[in-house]
């Protein structure tokens, strides 16, 4: 009786005291996902109908577990997502996750013989006749319908991470700048990818770039678990085949997964004005040597990477909302009467053009958003983004690890620096950019408060 009362008691006393969490219950958790994203043949790429699929195109991501909501990011093997397309597939990896499309990251790599995604301007181009002409409807529904099911497994099948690792290394004759400019500043040529001027292409300086590949590792114990890389660049070898591939970062990422046998999940930087240009002639076999010479450098980063414990205190997200400037040029009435001729060259451009006229006079916001992963800062952002804005963020938080994604939200087109808009070129012209020259002080803006955020 007495062992009894006493036994009592004790269960009673350990009752009151506050619960000690497990360390698995205090860990970050991750889960990773992937679904094909390969179209069928016939389907429309972004220039040409597909005939065939070389390779297999990619969504994949992963989902971070705290003690908040979780967090989603998402890279697709596709040129662009936009509008509707964009504000859907977050909404649905949301609802799959358990959390709220601000923090939801959707990325295209850009690969150009890649589908594209927009169910808005799929709206107004059903209504001319056109549905199905930008992309293949069904195809794009099922992609997303797969990746929400896959996302929803990752978070059951989260596995808790004790440390992160954080890493960079140069690569090597891929990146050079795009825009070729004389002494005045302004534009001479733009380096395409090849063609005719290869000749003086070569010869050319690399000009503005930022040559290095980071790398995120997310680990339990010594094993890695998935990894993260970050890399400023047209993705193009060569295209305009008709076959569906993800192009030499898809090829190099598949390199490094067997090398290290870890998930990896590439995003394309902050890539606009930056092409393999100097480096590339066209021709077929210069798809592996990029591929070959990009992997090398996501080596070097790998074996510079320094982990470090982290914990629940240690990861955070903040997003910014802003309204983007629209370009004086983006007149909505001139983007109908266009749609209204069957003469027009790709009218379902000229669509996603005009949802995003609208979405801006509106007043619609988008949302840049921030990663926070101990020393780590990974910023979200929209469009073709020129490689000025990735630098700059770098110079704001020197003393930290901080990465850019770009390629989010598509319809901007591409976004420049102030000062580019008067020096011409191709990403500056008003077919390509979709925005005013005042988009540069509103995203700096936005950037440096993102970067500035300690929140969860």
């Amino acid at each position: 009786m007495c062992r009894r009362l006493i036994s009592a008691f004790a269960m009673l006393f350990l009752s009151a005291l506050p619960m000690v969490a497990s360390p698995a219950a205090e860990a970050i958790r991750v889960g990773r996902f992937e679904v094909d994203a390969t179209p069928p043949v016939g389907s429309p790429l972004a220039y040409d109908p597909m005939k065939e699929a070389t390779m297999q195109l990619s969504c994949r991501g992963v989902v971070i577990l705290g003690d908040q909501q979780p967090i989603v990011l998402c890279s697709v093997d596709w040129i662009g997502i936009s509008n509707d397309g964009h504000r859907v597939f977050r909404q649905r990896l949301a609802e799959a996750a358990g959390t709220t499309p601000q923090r939801v990251a959707v990325h295209a790599v850009h690969q150009h013989d890649a589908p594209r995604l927009d169910f808005s301007a799929e709206s107004i181009l059903s209504e001319l006749g056109l549905s199905g002409t930008m992309f293949n409807v069904v195809h794009a529904r099922t992609v997303i319908d797969n990746a929400s099911a896959a996302v929803a497994r990752a978070v059951e099948q989260a596995e808790p991470v004790t440390h992160v690792g954080l890493g960079e290394g140069v690569v090597e004759e891929v990146a050079s700048n795009r825009r070729i400019q004389g002494p005045d500043g302004q534009v001479l040529w733009t380096r395409y990818t090849s063609g005719a001027s290869q000749e003086r292409n070569r010869e050319a300086p690399v000009g503005l770039i930022d040559p290095t590949v980071k790398l995120i590792v997310f680990f339990q114990g010594d094993r890695p678990l998935v990894a993260l890389t970050y890399y400023a660049c047209h993705p193009q070898s060569y295209y305009r085949t008709g076959g569906a591939n993800p192009d030499f970062p898809g090829i190099a990422r598949g390199m490094r997964e067997k090398a290290t046998d870890t998930f990896h999940i590439h995003f394309n930087g902050a890539g606009g004005n930056i092409g393999a240009g100097k480096w590339n002639d066209g021709s077929p076999p210069y798809r592996q040597i990029l591929a070959e010479r990009l992997a090398a450098g996501m080596e070097k980063a790998w074996l510079s990477v320094r982990r470090t414990p982290v914990g629940i205190g240690d990861l955070g997200w903040a997003v910014e909302p802003v309204a983007l400037p629209l370009g004086q040029h983006v007149v909505p009435e001139e983007l109908q009467q266009r749609l209204a001729d069957p003469a027009t060259p790709d009218r379902p451009e000229v669509a996603k053009t005009l949802v995003w006229a609208r979405r801006c006079l509106a007043g619609e916001k988008i949302d840049l958003q921030c990663l926070r992963l101990g020393q780590a800062r990974v910023l979200h952002m929209p469009g073709e983004l020129c490689v000025e804005y990735q630098l700059a963020a770098q110079k704001m938080r020197p003393e930290l690890f901080v990465a850019m994604t770009a390629y989010g939200e598509y319809a901007p087109g591409y976004i420049c620096t102030e000062v580019a808009y008067s020096q011409g070129g191709y990403e500056a012209s008003q077919r390509a950019s979709h925005v005013a020259p005042e988009v540069e002080r509103v995203l700096t803006a936005g950037m440096k408060k993102l970067l500035e955020a300690d929140t969860r």
